[in-house]
């Protein structure tokens, strides 16, 4: 691990001055701390944010929940706001890391955590345009069966690896952050970035902001939605595919629905694609299936990760057939 300062912050102010263009915000570690001392994170300053009083959960004048970013994900997925109105999410917080680590982690650092890309990972392997912008992409013609099938690109195939961020591109959620410029509030779907040419730009933070809260909106799925995900082992693994679904349905007929997957792009993938291909049918096997044909559509697999387009053909299906029961 490179030498570092440290700083902790009393205040949201006061850690948002200490920030600067090269620190990062210190919350529960379960992510950060690794990347340090791997050396694939080298930042020169570290500011400790755990002591913000950013760690409620309160219902919003419009209905919805605002989650503070550093709630930590045991406490959200159990807190009875979100069991009752959101259970989407607290069946995707749940299925994620291990009790120890749902313990520590928070939602700021959720939404924040990096791929685990195997090259990005390890800094023995010196091709990777996400840890080193320009050095190539050594997934692309290595080992690669974790990878992206959608929204990639010649610079970088990784996945985001969060389970959490999946449910919340479903539920459409907005982040709100604070920096030196004042407050944003960022809807979910434009916070995580596709890699394209940047691919060492995961969100589109800019230097120095803060994630302060999420916002879920009044939520119309809670009776019909379903977090599944498909994975190597049954805890304590990243998914292969993941998916996040939630059914509208009204006289036996799709009035509206949200399809979001995980595991399958270098951000949570939401498929309106699937979601259109819903609307207006009615619950059942044939409209189950073409969803996740939509949902996969355009799928470019490589050499070890072919087996996800079938894969996340099914598991659409899957979702909804448990969501709609």
């Amino acid at each position: 691990m490179q030498p570092f300062a440290y700083v902790r912050a009393d205040r949201v102010e006061e850690a948002i001055a200490a920030a600067g263009d090269d620190a990062r915000f210190l919350a529960g570690g379960t992510n950060l701390v690794d990347l340090m001392k791997s050396e694939v994170e080298r930042p020169r300053r570290v500011v400790d944010i755990s002591r913000l009083p950013l760690d409620g959960i309160v219902e919003t004048d419009a209905g919805g929940v605002r989650i503070g970013a550093l709630v930590p994900n045991a406490d959200c997925a159990n807190h009875p706001l979100v069991r009752r109105r959101y259970p989407l999410l607290s069946q995707a917080l749940l299925s994620g890391a291990s009790p120890q680590l749902r313990n520590m982690a928070t939602t700021g650092g959720n939404l924040l955590q990096r791929t685990r890309c195997y090259y990005f990972m390890d800094t023995s392997f010196p091709a990777c345009n996400k840890r080193a912008p320009g050095s190539g992409c050594a997934a692309r013609e290595g080992r690669n069966r974790i990878h992206a099938i959608l929204g990639a690109s010649e610079q970088c195939i990784a996945t985001h690896p969060s389970d959490m961020a999946v449910a919340l591109a479903a539920l459409e959620a907005v982040v709100e952050v604070r920096g030196p410029r004042g407050t944003r509030r960022i809807p979910i779907d434009d916070f995580h970035r596709l890699p394209g040419t940047t691919p060492q730009r995961d969100t589109n933070l800019e230097p120095g902001e803060l994630v302060t809260a999420v916002e879920l909106p009044p939520d119309r799925f809670a009776a019909a939605s379903h977090y599944l995900k498909v994975r190597d082992r049954a805890s304590y693994a990243f998914a292969l595919v993941s998916v996040a679904a939630a059914l509208d349905v009204r006289d036996d007929t799709i009035r509206d629905a949200r399809i979001a997957l995980g595991g399958v792009a270098h951000k949570p993938w939401r498929s309106r694609e699937a979601e259109a291909a819903l609307r207006g049918a009615r619950p059942g096997a044939q409209a189950f299936r073409a969803a996740g044909d939509a949902a996969v559509a355009g799928a470019h697999p490589y050499r070890d990760n072919a087996f996800k387009v079938e894969l996340g053909r099914r598991a659409v299906a899957r979702a909804l057939e448990v969501a709609s029961a």
